[in-house]
């Protein structure tokens, strides 16, 4: 049996809560934009890309080893409490994991935001590692994010 497990990390940045949450949000924009070396294209395949339901096709860079695409479905968002979760749902992710489903959520936090990512997953065999490069992944891209806000 495969084992299912949890990860969270929380990120701090400068950028307020409504511009993260702008960005993400947004992303099939603004995340090819904000990082070209990481993300070839992120397309609409059903829905607003906003709603739940809504479907993207998320294209990757060389840069990410493994996986060249992933489709995304959004199941849950709370506009007023800025989270949005959504769960893979084809892809080269899914003959390492079984299930795939993240959740990120922006709060007010001093000047900055706090963002949360979290992660639950179950592996596909007891042979896959733990999706930890998913978590140092996940911190780059909100670090990068802000800068990348916080400059334009």
């Amino acid at each position: 049996m495969a084992s299912s497990g949890k990860l969270e990390v929380e990120v701090e940045v400068k950028s307020t809560p409504e511009k993260i949450w702008h960005s993400l949000r947004n992303t099939e924009t603004v995340f090819p934009q904000a990082f070209p070396e990481t993300y070839k294209s992120i397309e609409l395949v059903e829905g607003d890309g906003k709603s739940i339901g809504s479907t993207r096709l998320v294209k990757f860079a060389e840069v990410v080893p493994m996986i060249t695409t992933t489709k995304e479905r959004i199941d849950e968002v709370d506009e007023e409490k800025k989270v949005v979760g959504y769960s893979v749902v084809e892809g080269e992710l899914l003959n390492f994991f079984k299930s795939f489903k993240a959740k990120v959520g922006v709060a007010p936090k001093g000047d900055g935001s706090l963002v949360t990512w979290t992660c639950d997953y179950e592996k596909a065999n007891e042979e896959v590692p733990a999706p930890e490069l998913f978590k140092d992944f996940a911190v780059k891209t909100f670090h990068d994010l802000d800068a990348y806000l916080l400059k334009a």
